[in-house]
């Protein structure tokens, strides 16, 4: 398995690179088959959580800027990050809404909870922790779109394989600050212990169908 030292891309790096990147950091554990089948079965679903999970990001990225405003670097990328993620939310309520889709409440999953329930209470260790999380959240959804994109129609596959480069570019955003603003052993050690249980939250039964979610129980 690769260092968890980030990868540096060159330009015009191909898709394929990061996704075999992202497998890589996610331990190898791809979305289960039975994941995959139960997204095409349950599409409303699959929107209306997406849509949650965009404006959620955007909403994590500017409480990270409220809370580090003197991080320079944090605060430019997690600028980029949050305008980026509203115009996907932009992007998939307009899907909704040409798809005659009744937007609704969608409860949450487990899977941000589950991950966010390693934070540690330290001020640097907890920056580290979000970091890190926030770049396991963003690698398994650049993974699942990759995996959905051959089993959709046309346009919602078109939509999802122009996510893949910017969900991409998110993950290795917040990896290089996780390594920026911790020590590079600990950021090491908080990638192991995240990428144990994210894998649970992948492989194990579900009950709830979710973007994130496990496998179907």
């Amino acid at each position: 398995m690769m260092s968890n030292a980030q990868h540096v891309p060159s330009n015009g790096e191909e898709p394929v690179t990061i996704l075999q990147e992202i497998l890589e950091f996610l331990g190898g554990v791809a979305t289960p088959d039975a994941w995959l089948e139960e997204a095409l079965r349950q599409q409303e679903i699959l929107l209306l959580d997406h849509r949650n999970l965009e404006y959620k990001a955007a909403q994590t990225a500017l409480s990270l800027m409220g809370r580090y405003l003197t991080k320079t670097e944090l605060t430019a990328r997690m600028s980029r990050l949050a305008r980026e993620e509203l115009v996907h939310f932009e992007q998939v309520s307009k899907i909704i809404r040409a798809r005659g889709i009744e937007v609704r409440h969608v409860s949450a999953s487990r899977y941000a909870a589950g991950l966010r329930a390693l934070l540690r209470g330290g001020e640097v260790e907890r920056l580290v922790d979000v970091l890190v999380v926030g770049a396991f959240i963003e690698a398994r959804s650049c993974e699942r779109f990759a995996a959905l994109v051959p089993r959709l129609d046309a346009e919602l596959a078109k939509f999802y394989a122009g996510l893949l480069e910017s969900e991409g570019r998110h993950y290795r955003g917040y990896l290089k600050l996780a390594y920026l603003y911790g020590d590079a052993a600990d950021v090491d050690a908080r990638i192991e212990v995240v990428r144990a249980v994210e894998r649970e939250l992948i492989t194990l039964p579900d009950e709830q169908f979710r973007f994130h979610s496990g496998v179907p129980a």
